[in-house]
């Protein structure tokens, strides 16, 4: 009929990558160089950093970021099928680096701590590599043993012993804080994969007398126990709770809106590590509730994202890649909770980095290669979708 046209229904588009995803990153990147900024610019005024300019902290972290996204790119670019092939060589090779680093001679020492490898201007921590590398391991060895997993001998000890081995490396060093992120990763990974409810209750169980029995053994752990319990007492304050309390005072400071954007007194030489493992109190007595509410929000959206991601791969049938992209969400959800939770006065003091956020080489540039390989689940599930082949 004359006067009439027939519109043709477009087909709706899927994007070649998960765009809520980017942006959620993107912002926590973007705002972390900022703070990071922020928190250190004042410290080369200090006798420790005197030799430092006010832009070395916030150059260098800039740095890692680029190196950071050139090796996420490179793990972007390697399909799931051969990181499978890898997980176990990976699993190995990042246990040597564990017992290289406390070699004496080789491995860096602070504080009485031997973490990193120097690697000319640059350190590297090796536990950092581990929490990639044990994510992959896991979800590899839940798919292989996938039939045994109810097993006690077949299914759950040789895991156990794997988690018990790089727990005593990691313990030598030493660095509880790693420990109990890849620990949480490992066993997050078998219990999504569908271990055996009794073995899972007693994995946990085991893991839980361990942590204890190491804090009540270790008088230097147990006084951060105590003055976590009680962080206004005088002597904790200038001893083990120094930086608990400061953090509070920061985080009382800022408010509902915060002081303004650069004019924290906390960074100002009374809260150490302003710019590592305490940023999120910088950015408290900044930003105030509103700037810290901002940032659970951004790592509840990632998280969310990436268990959704697994789930989907796994109803794809591509089981690894699932347990991956959750393996991912729970190393990035566990450490910001752990974070949060010391900066806060809700958990003990704990040394562990902000994820995407706090100043820290080896963990910026591994959170990065992380993100990745969420990335590249995502991609290889909306190819197949498309009717693609990975």
């Amino acid at each position: 009929m004359e006067g009439l046209t027939t519109v043709r229904p477009g087909r709706a588009r899927m994007s070649n990558f998960d765009v809520p995803l980017v942006a959620t990153a993107g912002a926590l990147l973007m705002l972390g160089l900022l703070m990071v900024y922020s928190a250190s610019i004042a410290l080369a005024d200090g006798p420790r950093y005197a030799n430092y300019g006010p832009y070395h902290f916030v150059g260098r972290h800039a740095l890692f970021l680029g190196i950071g996204a050139a090796g996420g790119l490179a793990v972007w670019m390697v399909p799931m099928r051969i990181w499978q092939r890898l997980a176990v060589p990976l699993f190995l090779f990042a246990i040597f680096l564990l017992v290289v680093v406390l070699v004496p001679g080789i491995g860096r020492e602070v504080n009485g701590a031997y973490r990193w490898l120097p690697m000319g201007p640059l350190n590297f921590q090796p536990s950092e590599l581990m929490k990639f590398a044990v994510l992959l391991y896991a979800a590899d060895y839940t798919v292989r043993k996938q039939e045994h997993m109810h097993a006690f001998t077949r299914g759950f000890l040789p895991m156990a012993c794997a988690l018990a081995l790089v727990g005593l490396l990691l313990l030598l060093e030493p660095d509880l804080g790693a420990f109990i992120v890849i620990g949480a990763i490992a066993v997050g990974i078998l219990f999504l994969g569908g271990i055996n409810g009794k073995l899972f209750g007693v994995l946990i169980t085991g893991l839980m007398t361990v942590f204890m029995l190491l804090i009540w053994l270790s008088p230097w752990r147990r006084a951060r126990l105590f003055a976590y319990l009680d962080p206004w007492n005088e002597t904790n304050m200038y001893g083990s709770a120094y930086q608990l309390s400061h953090s509070l005072i920061a985080l009382g400071r800022g408010e509902w809106f915060g002081v303004g954007l650069g004019a924290s007194v906390e960074k100002l030489h009374y809260l150490p590590e302003a710019h590592t493992d305490f940023l999120l109190a910088v950015i408290g007595e900044e930003l105030g509730f509103v700037g810290v509410a901002t940032i659970i929000v951004l790592f509840f959206l990632l998280v969310k994202r990436g268990f959704e991601i697994g789930r989907q791969a796994i109803a794809m049938e591509r089981t690894f890649s699932g347990l991956v992209a959750h393996g991912v969400a729970l190393w990035l959800g566990v450490q910001s909770f752990i974070n949060m939770g010391v900066c806060l006065g809700l958990l003990p003091t704990k040394g562990l980095t902000l994820p995407l956020m706090s100043y820290g080489g080896s963990s910026i540039v591994m959170n990065l290669c992380a993100l990745a390989l969420l990335l590249r689940v995502d991609r290889e599930n909306r190819i197949l979708m498309r009717g693609g082949r990975v």
